[in-house]
């Protein structure tokens, strides 16, 4: 058993040995694939077919020319909404005040005519009093004349 025991240190010592060797191997690698990226980053813009200095003003202007006009339309649609909504917007209010009047003026006449209708009632309750009070007068005249024509006969 004492050489079992003494077996696993060892094989605790190696293993560290192992990652420490791993480290450094992977930092070795490291530095070769950044090597290797700088060396293939080389390559490739060597193989990059660059534009000719004319190429690349005709490039630079149809790109401007288009953002220009990308703008310019852009623009012309922003003033053109804009005013729709500012002309849509007061074509709305007036309609919404017009309605308005129309609903105050309909309100109005409503309650006019609510009071003659009402004014027409009283009128209507007056005549009948007024009615009901000259047939208590004309009645109270007829018995007043019976009663005077009695008088007389007697």
């Amino acid at each position: 058993m004492p050489k079992e025991a003494s077996k696993k240190p060892d094989n605790k010592k190696q293993d560290a040995k192992k990652q420490d060797v791993k480290k450094v191997d992977s930092k070795k690698t490291d530095s070769k694939n950044k090597k290797h990226f700088m060396k293939d980053f080389k390559a490739e813009l060597k193989r990059v077919i660059w534009p000719t200095p004319k190429q690349l003003l005709n490039n630079t202007v149809a790109v401007i020319s288009v953002v220009l006009l990308t703008a310019i339309i852009v623009l012309i649609l922003d003033f053109a909404f804009e005013s729709l909504n500012t002309h849509g917007i007061n074509k709305l209010k007036e309609m919404v005040e017009n309605r308005e009047e129309v609903v105050n003026t309909i309100d109005t006449n409503t309650e006019s005519s609510d009071n003659t209708v009402e004014s027409n009632e009283i009128d209507a309750n007056d005549v009948t009093a007024n009615e009901v009070s000259e047939e208590e007068n004309s009645n109270s005249e007829a018995t007043n004349e019976e009663a005077d024509g009695n008088n007389e006969a007697e």
